[in-house]
């Protein structure tokens, strides 16, 4: 059966070396594409960097990306006949094809379940969360002036008896493993770090980082001292991976 989230690409790219069609990062600006091109910038691998803008007015992908992407969001990569979506998925096929990358600990290694779950609580719990609050600020910022006063307070009770509380909760437990080892997936960078990027990103500009994430706030200057997230962030060309707060 044919994986509903994959289809046949037309115009494959193929490798300086003519062997194989050349794995193509379709890139969104501010979206989450920006950790596969980090991750792949941290293998050190050959592949095509393809970057599409997003709508002036409505802050969405393009058709032109739509017209790639199967759910029209990102990330998504094009590798032969597939198109992949999915941030998690990606990162996997991707480390599947370098088996010798230390960025994915082997099931036998002492920090596998570590890795585990910060790989998935990026995606199944910190992201969500920081989604929630995007949708919040939307609403916030554009509807007219006298139904914002309404909405405030709606808002803020939203925020304060959901969000906020379940944010804060995995940040306390981000920095109590911080504690114990300068990265998510241990002594040394690895997947968990990339996907986790993102969503760190987004609490960052939306204020849950401070004085009370100390190792968080260490763990991002880190990550971003890393020649091979200078070169991803040279080639995305903004200034943050995060869409900026309207």
């Amino acid at each position: 059966m044919a994986c509903p989230y994959c289809f046949v690409s037309s115009l494959p790219s193929y490798s300086l070396l003519g062997l194989r069609p050349m794995l193509t990062l379709h890139h969104l600006e501010y979206s989450q594409s920006f950790r596969i091109l980090w991750l792949l910038e941290e293998l050190g691998v050959e592949y095509e960097l393809k970057k599409y803008d997003r709508d002036p007015q409505t802050r969405l992908a393009p058709d032109a990306y739509k017209s790639i992407s199967p759910l029209g969001t990102a990330p998504v990569i094009t590798d032969g006949d597939l198109v992949l979506a999915e941030t998690s998925a990606i990162v996997d096929y991707i480390l599947d094809q370098y088996p010798e990358s230390t960025l994915r600990p082997d099931p036998s290694a002492s920090n596998r379940s570590r890795h585990l779950f910060w790989f998935h609580a990026s995606q199944g719990s910190l992201m969500p969360l920081m989604l929630m609050e995007a949708i919040l600020n939307i609403a916030l910022t554009r509807v007219p002036g006298i139904i914002r006063m309404v909405l405030k307070p709606v808002v803020q009770k939203i925020r304060e008896g959901f969000t906020k509380p379940r944010t804060e909760a995995v940040l306390r437990l981000a920095e109590e493993h911080l504690s114990t080892a300068d990265f998510f997936s241990g002594e040394q960078l690895g997947a968990a770090d990339i996907v986790m990027s993102y969503p760190l990103e987004g609490a960052r500009v939306r204020g849950y980082l401070g004085e009370a994430t100390p190792r968080c706030n260490a763990w991002l200057e880190r990550i971003h001292a890393r020649p091979a997230f200078q070169q991803a962030k040279a080639k995305d060309g903004r200034n943050s991976m995060v869409l900026p707060l309207s």
